[in-house]
């Protein structure tokens, strides 16, 4: 077959292939068409799933009559014109290929008015034969008018799903892009009924119009359980709600990143929020938030996907240690205070929180081993006095607490499990290990920090990888380096371990590497090396902390409760189950119909 140009209309059909791919696809392109034309308000009309009619109208600045023609022609936009605007767009849309592309695989009709127009001007293409306008009745802005779509691409077609399928990706789409404007309203309607209503939320503070918005789409659960989250740095600023690590669900169905307003499934991203809660999430847990990222435009790529629905930064890796840092940060305020509204006076960053040092349980049964981890547990128990046995006295007589301790005073321990305390709000139940668990890794993770002592091996261990492996860990080496290891290459699929940190004593070495030389593989290297040795930690944190039938008097238990209160993340502990909960006065008295 000879060379040849391929006629227009298939051209178009194969750039709707890489842009349109179901009914929510076309609602895409328009609505996104519609914000960058100013509308303040958005109407969707669909049926049968989109497959069947899709109407979009807006009250946006409309085209005039004399470019509306043009807008149906592939590659015409009003927002470019210059590779220097492509580098620096800060537009939804750009290509100019939605329109075109559309009325390529489905019969669509364009009315529109600019405000300054006496009349609006209609104009049908079909399958991409397009008819002359025609002028007519319609109110300043655009509606566009798509029906049949791949009517004359069968193939398309039969590929789309049962119509509540495709109506439950339109109202996914719809709220992802409500989200991230609640100064528009927006309205889904099919068959009549009313699917989303989001009315414009009141001018006002950004922040009261975002919750608002949040929680119409979503519920206001990720505003009353969650964090806001505001941060910046140089020409990077990120803001948004972050939900608490116990309001994690089964899915992630409820994440969304938003890049300079444009709605993105960023893995760089999204893998900077999971690394943010690693330390408080329980296991198969996913987080919520709602994120928006604003960076200066030259400093990201947004035509990197058909769908704009992927970016590439300048410096991937400053972004993701500026995301992840944020949300660690964040996390790492005692949300404890937080949530019972009143604040301990918390320590500077890198000092020793106030009031570390009062005596702790630590757990005196042999709990195990972990590798050679035992001596580290064990050095940790001699740096932490164990208080001598309390006499009866002791347990009867509670150490009355600060007046503004948001853990308030011990009072009894409950099936050698659960320690009993009250406050001012009413009741607190604590879970002594998960608790003691938590204050004592984050004392470990600070130790760390103030360097790693690390020791030569005798004879230096031999692990196989595969060559590209290797070179993936090469490429990190400086970070090895830091965690207290040397490594270097023997051969293409053999590494040498020639020093480890004190710390690892007699643990699985290879284990250990070959799990961070798989997650360096897997998701890109940041930070995995900081992640397995926290994982470590952990675990000795977790063999080390009081356990339970362990007898606790009531001054330890009290110093248990002011070291939480101190301490980064204590409303979790290093697997993410919740560390304590609480009864308030009010919800006690429901239970027993107090005051009806």
């Amino acid at each position: 077959m000879p060379i040849r140009v391929l006629a227009d209309d298939l051209i178009n059909q194969i750039a709707a292939g890489e842009v349109i791919e179901r009914p929510a696809s076309v609602i895409k392109e328009l609505v996104e068409n519609a914000l960058d034309a100013g509308a303040a308000r958005v109407d969707i009309e669909i049926e049968a799933g989109g497959k069947r009619l899709i109407r979009v109208r807006d009250d946006g600045s409309g085209i005039a009559a004399d470019e509306l023609p043009i807008a149906l022609a592939r590659h015409a936009t009003s927002k470019i014109t210059s590779l220097a605007d492509l580098e620096s767009v800060a537009t939804l849309g750009f290509r100019g290929e939605a329109l075109p592309s559309i009325a390529s695989v489905a019969k669509v009709a364009v009315t529109s008015r600019p405000q300054s127009a006496e009349h609006a001007v209609l104009i049908r293409i079909d399958g991409g034969d397009q008819a002359e306008p025609q002028p007519a009745a319609h109110p300043a802005g655009t509606t566009v008018e798509v029906r049949d779509l791949f009517f004359n691409v069968p193939a398309r077609r039969k590929f789309l799903r049962t119509d509540a399928t495709e109506q439950g990706h339109i109202l996914r789409f719809v709220e992802r892009l409500a989200l991230s404007r609640p100064d528009v309203g927006f309205r889904v309607t099919s068959g009549g009924r009313t699917l989303i209503d989001a009315p414009a939320t009141a001018a006002g503070d950004v922040a009261a119009q975002s919750a608002a918005r949040i929680a119409r789409i979503l519920g206001a659960e990720l505003i009353t359980r969650g964090l806001r989250l505001e941060h910046r740095a140089g020409p990077v600023e990120i803001h948004g709600w972050i939900g608490a690590p116990t309001a994690a669900r089964a899915q992630g169905d409820q994440q969304f990143w938003y890049v300079n307003g444009r709605a993105v499934r960023d893995r760089l991203l999204m893998n900077a929020v999971r690394l943010g809660y690693r330390d408080v999430l329980y296991h198969g847990r996913h987080p919520t938030y709602v994120l928006h990222l604003s960076i200066d435009p030259t400093l990201v790529d947004v035509n990197a996907h058909p769908q704009k629905l992927e970016v590439r930064f300048r410096d991937s890796r400053q972004i993701h240690d500026f995301v992840f840092r944020a949300i660690e940060r964040l996390l790492a305020t005692n949300v404890t205070s937080d949530r019972l509204a009143q604040p301990p006076a918390l320590a500077p960053t890198g000092a020793t929180p106030r009031g570390y040092g009062l005596p702790l349980p630590l757990a005196t049964a042999d709990h195990g081993t972990v590798g050679g981890g035992w001596a580290m547990a064990a050095a940790v128990r001699d740096a932490l006095p164990v208080p001598t046995p309390a006499s009866a006295g002791d347990h009867d007589q509670p150490a009355l607490a600060p007046a503004d301790a948001p853990l308030g005073t011990a009072i009894a321990q409950l099936h050698g499990v659960y320690i009993v305390a009250q406050n001012a709000a009413g009741l607190v139940l604590v879970d002594m290990h998960a608790a003691h668990e938590r204050v004592l890794y984050e004392r470990m993770k600070r130790e760390q920090t103030a360097g790693v002592a690390s020791q030569a091996l005798l004879e230096p261990i031999s692990i196989q990888l595969k060559p590209h492996e290797i070179d993936a860990l090469l490429e990190s080496l400086p970070d090895w380096e830091r965690a207290g290891f040397e490594l270097d290459r023997l051969a293409p699929d053999q590494l040498a371990v020639r020093r480890v940190p004190v710390m690892l004593g007699r643990y699985d070495i290879p284990a250990l590497v070959r799990e961070v030389v798989h997650d360096l593989a897997a998701e890109g290297g940041t930070h995995h090396l900081d992640a397995a040795t926290d994982r470590l930690l952990g675990s000795i944190a977790c063999r080390s902390a009081v356990h339970a039938n362990r007898r606790m008097s009531l001054p330890e238990m009290n110093a248990l409760l002011r070291q939480m209160e101190q301490t980064p993340r204590a409303d979790q502990c290093n697997h993410g189950r919740p560390t304590w909960t609480r009864l308030t006065l009010r919800e006690l008295d429901q239970l027993f119909l107090r005051g009806r």
